[in-house]
């Protein structure tokens, strides 16, 4: 089993493919670190040497910004915005979409379910 950045990657799939199991690296990158550590994207996770994996995980860690580091870097990044108090902190304080998508309709992703209306009580006259 090939465990980098601290992530099991699933045993069956092609290593080109597990490697974008890491938070941070998608097939684009994952195509270049497998480039760069001269490993072909054709072999299954399970068929890699510990020599190959080792590898991986030296480029990985020259490129940096990967998994938990990453993550970390992300949300302090929105934490500031929230902090400074501009449009985009406004959107993530409120739950709601940050990126100009409309909320007369849709979002409900992002806002979650819909709250229902409430009937009125009716007055007995």
């Amino acid at each position: 089993m090939a465990r980098i950045a601290g992530v099991d990657l699933p045993r069956t799939k092609r290593v080109e493919i597990g490697l974008t199991y890491i938070f941070g690296i998608g097939q684009v990158r994952s195509k270049g670190i497998l480039k760069d550590a001269g490993v072909s994207p054709d072999v299954r996770v399970k068929d890699l040497s510990e020599d190959d994996v080792r590898k991986i995980s030296r480029v990985i860690e020259e490129q940096g910004g990967v998994e938990g580091d990453l993550r970390k870097e992300v949300s302090m990044n929105i934490k500031r915005l929230m902090e400074i108090g501009c449009y985009r902190g406004m959107r993530h304080r409120r739950a709601l979409p940050v990126r100009g998508q409309r909320t007369r309709t849709n979002a409900r992703t992002r806002k979650g379910p819909r709250k229902g209306a409430v009937a009125k009580k009716k007055v007995v006259v």
